[in-house]
């Protein structure tokens, strides 16, 4: 495993999570671990889309913009339509 050092912790907040160390029953090292995997997490989840379709974020993408429902209905026309014909890269012959 791998080690982190982390300077110029104010030492009130190293306090902090020793207190929560003490009260958790972990020490100082293991809690500011969990306190890092918590954090981590919370970012994670900011960052996470909100469940909707691609479809759905290049809408909000077009309404943010303060384009027009009309211009929205050509762009979507015209990926849907570049989607249907592109198959990728073509299937290279190892012969």
């Amino acid at each position: 495993m791998g080690d982190l050092l982390i300077r110029n912790v104010p030492e009130a907040m190293k306090l902090d999570i020793a207190e929560l160390a003490e009260k958790n029953g972990n020490s100082l090292s293991d809690e500011a671990k969990n306190l890092l995997r918590k954090g981590m997490i919370a970012t994670h989840a900011d960052m996470e889309p909100n469940g909707g379709s691609t479809f759905d974020a290049i809408r909000r993408a077009f309404v943010d913009a303060g384009a027009s429902g009309d211009e929205f209905a050509k762009i979507m026309d015209e990926i849907e339509a570049e989607r249907k014909t592109d198959f990728g890269r073509p299937v290279e012959d190892f012969e």
